[in-house]
Parts: C-alpha cells; structure tokens; sequence
C-alpha cells in the first residue's frame, strides 16, 4: 500500500476532579518519528487512536451509514444530497469514488498505524508502570482489532499491516489479504486484549475487558464458530453490565455511558471549539427539521410499523415529524450548533450480547437457552415472550429482535450479510417499495468498491469483483 498516512495527530487526555470521561482534545501535528519518547508523549499517541474513531470515515458517519443504509432499516431522504454520496448505499449504485467509502478506508487506516506506532513504543518506554503497558497496550490491540474488523466487513480482502509504517513504500507492490487471514489477526489481538484489559477503567470512554469480550464473541460469530463465541459472551454479563429497564434512557445524552453500554465512542457538543462533536444528528435528520439536515439514514415507514403494539422501543428509537417522516431519537439536539451533536456512538451494549447468545444457541439447537436471552430483550421491550422449538423459527424471531433494536446503529445490513439473507431480503424490500423500481442488488453488492484513489495509488490492490 502506497499510503498508510504516517503523520499522527497528538491528543491529549484533559483531566479534572470532576471529570473520569476520555476526553480527545486536539494539540497539535507531531512526526511520529521525533515522538512518543515517554509516557506522556505515548498517552497522547494513545489518545490519538480514540480520537480516529470519532471521525467521519469510522464512527462519526460511516459505521452507522455503512451498516444501515443498504438495508431494509434505513433510507435516503434526498438521494441526490451530498452528491448521491448516500443515496448510492440506498440504491445499490455505489461507485468506487464515493467519498464515504473513500473514507471509511483512509480513517481506519489513519487509526490502524497510530496502533501500531504505540505497540512498537510502548514496551521501551521507561517511566510507565508494568501494569499499565499491559492494560494500554490492550486497548491499543482491541482498537486495532475493531478497526479491521470494520474494513473486512464492508470491502472483504484488505491489506494487513500489524507493525509500524516507517517508510510508505513498504507496502506498495503487495495485493490485498485474505480476509480468513484478516479474521485471524482480529482474534488473536482480541484474545491478547481480554487478557490483558481491566474489567473497569477510571475513565469512562476507555475499553474494557467486556468491550474485548463482546466483539470478539461477535468476530466468532460472523465466522460461525457459535461454541467458542459463546465462550467469550457468556462472560460479558458478570463483569457487571445490566439491561435498562427503560429503554429511553439508553440513549439520553444525560446518561451517556450507563450500565447497558460496553463500549461507545464519545462525542461532545461545545468542547474545543466545537471539534468533539458529531455530524451524525444534523445528516441524518429529516430535511427541513433542524438547520442544514440533509435526510440521509432516515429509519424506514416499514421498520416504523413493524415494531408491535405495546412494544416501548418504538416509541424511544423513533420519533415522527409532522408530516409522518420518521427519525431516530438516538440522535439528539444537544446544542444550538447542529454540526457539534453530543450523542455518542454505540458500539456494543448488552442487548447485543444477548441476542448473539441467543442465536449462537439456536444455531447448535439449543432451543432452552436461545429463548432465555431471546425473552430478556422481548421482556424489557414490554412485549409477549416466546417458547419456541425449531431453530429455523427461533432464528427468524432473533433476526427480527435485532432489526427492531439496533435500528439505526450500524448493524441491520452486516447482520443481513452475515446471515446470509441480504440478497433475498433487499429484492423482497424493493419488489414491495415502487421508489426502488430502479434498484437492483446481486452479490458483489455484498461488499463495497475498493477506493478508486487507492487502486491508482497501488495497482497491485485489485478491485472486488463487480465494480
């Protein structure tokens, strides 16, 4: 690879007696190879790779527009917006220079080298603790590992790069990884994290050994290996992690942070000069609704309508304007500078964890344990729980579980994809939806276009097949 965009931005962790929160406050430029000579420098750097996540490319817009708007959960407002930069994820029309793709590339890897610069460092640095190596060069690793299981997700083969970048050209001349390949470094560095993360961090924002735990039980999961991701799961709960009786205070920005979350990224309005806030709530409001909405991601009429009567979730994720339209409302206001939205991105909360167990089991048929954690979602939703016995019918009520509860956070189209009902469902959602009488999907759409710049920058990184 020609490019893995060496020059790394140093932040710093600002820090009160009234404040335990990861803050990601921007300093200045430094070189990666005139830096990062002693713990301050390296808790900086390691700042840097949590600020990454917060940008367009990863978890400001991408993540939750990438894993949403190719479904039957989401749609675009005004396709031509942004110059149909989300409107091609809507319609299947993704061309390999969208910008949203071409930076969903680009910050992974931006956030990947910062990574791997701290893991090259940190062990030869001489006035940080043992223990506290151990437990940075974990979240370093975890970190790395969701990264890369973001890029493999949405583009397939990509190219793996587990040390530090020194010299650009390293890279350029190789041909993508195997993403079986990808898979296994991803395991491997959750499986060092696990061991290595505390169950709690002093700071709200950092990752734990749950957050470790959840995603490498999803890793498992994507790659059918449902005994082992259950091994990893079953151990998230324990740590302390509760379901919220009210599911509209999982989103309120007043209790960010709170007992169901495992990890999420912060985001917060008014800081830094508006530079820690998010886009997400002012792109993906309906248009006309706040100032500069621009309609993109909105939840679908048929999501709206297929949450049942008495189901409290509706109501909490999904709001609708005067004129019908619906909205998420796990995207917020939080100040009169719409650019700089608070509300942070999740990554992974227990409701997550249990519907993964929940299907783990009833792909081994287990049909006992699949409807417990099945129910536990049902049950705090205020609706009937289930009894069922063929795995088939268990798997489609999960399937639908997690339609209805994860809407709009970036999980409904890699759920579609990964259980292999992407292709039947979308041409199911278009044939009922006269708006898609245009769209059509086969299975190269399974996965996005490799950037056009990176192609021209390398040759040697081939297109997928399709674009």
């Amino acid at each position: 690879m020609k490019k893995l965009f060496i020059t790394i931005l140093s932040l710093s962790i600002i820090t009160s007696c009234s404040s335990d929160l990861l803050d990601v406050n921007p300093e200045a430029q430094k070189v990666s190879s005139q830096f990062y000579t002693n713990s301050t420098e390296i808790e900086q750097g390691i700042i840097s790779v949590y600020g990454s996540l917060q940008y367009v490319g990863q978890y400001q817009l991408a993540m939750p527009a990438l894993g949403e708007l190719p479904s039957d959960n989401t749609y675009d407002e005004v396709p031509a917006n942004d110059s149909f930069t989300y409107g091609e994820l809507d319609f299947f029309t993704v061309q390999a220079n969208n910008s949203l793709i071409a930076s969903a590339w680009k910050d992974n890897y931006i956030g990947i080298q910062q990574a791997n610069i701290i893991l090259t460092r940190i062990g030869g640095i001489s006035d940080m603790t043992d223990a506290l190596k151990a437990s940075r060069t974990g979240e370093m690793k975890f970190l790395r590992a969701l990264m890369y299981f973001n890029l493999v997700k949405i583009f397939g083969d990509v190219p793996l790069v587990l040390k530090e970048t020194t010299n650009v050209n390293d890279y350029f001349g190789q041909p993508k990884t195997p993403a079986a390949e990808v898979y296994s470094a991803i395991e491997t560095d959750l499986k060092e994290a696990v061991s290595l993360l505390p169950a709690t961090a002093a700071q709200k924002g950092r990752v734990t050994k749950g957050a470790a735990l959840g995603i490498l039980g999803k890793v498992l999961l994507t790659q059918k290996k449902y005994a082992e991701s259950l091994t990893y799961l079953s151990q998230v709960e324990p740590l302390g992690y509760q379901l919220l009786p009210d599911v509209a205070k999982i989103f309120d920005v007043t209790n960010e942070n709170n007992a169901e979350i495992i990890f999420d990224v912060q985001f917060a309005s008014g800081l830094n000069g508006n530079s820690e806030g998010s886009t997400a709530f002012q792109m993906f409001s309906p248009s006309g609704s706040v100032s500069g909405a621009k309609g993109h991601n909105l939840p679908t009429k048929e999501v709206y309508n297929l949450y049942s009567t008495g189901d409290t979730r509706r109501s909490a994720y999904i709001g609708l304007t005067s004129s019908g339209i619906p909205f998420s409302k796990k995207l917020v206001k939080t100040s009169n500078t719409i650019a700089d939205g608070g509300s942070n991105c999740v990554v992974i909360r227990l409701a997550d964890v249990f519907l993964m167990m929940a299907e783990c089991y009833a792909r081994q048929n287990d049909a006992a344990n699949a409807n417990i954690y099945l129910n536990k979602i049902k049950k705090r939703a205020g609706i009937a729980e289930v009894n069922f016995s063929a795995a088939s019918v268990l798997l489609d009520e999960i399937d639908r579980e997690r339609r209805l509860e994860f809407v709009g956070e970036g999980q409904r189209w890699f759920d579609l994809v990964r259980t292999g009902k992407a292709v039947s469902v979308m041409k199911n959602y278009f044939a009922n939806n006269p708006g898609y009488s245009t769209a059509q999907i086969d299975n190269h759409h399974l996965l996005m276009p490799v950037p056009q710049g990176q192609i021209n920058t390398d040759p040697a990184i081939k297109q997928n097949p399709g674009y």
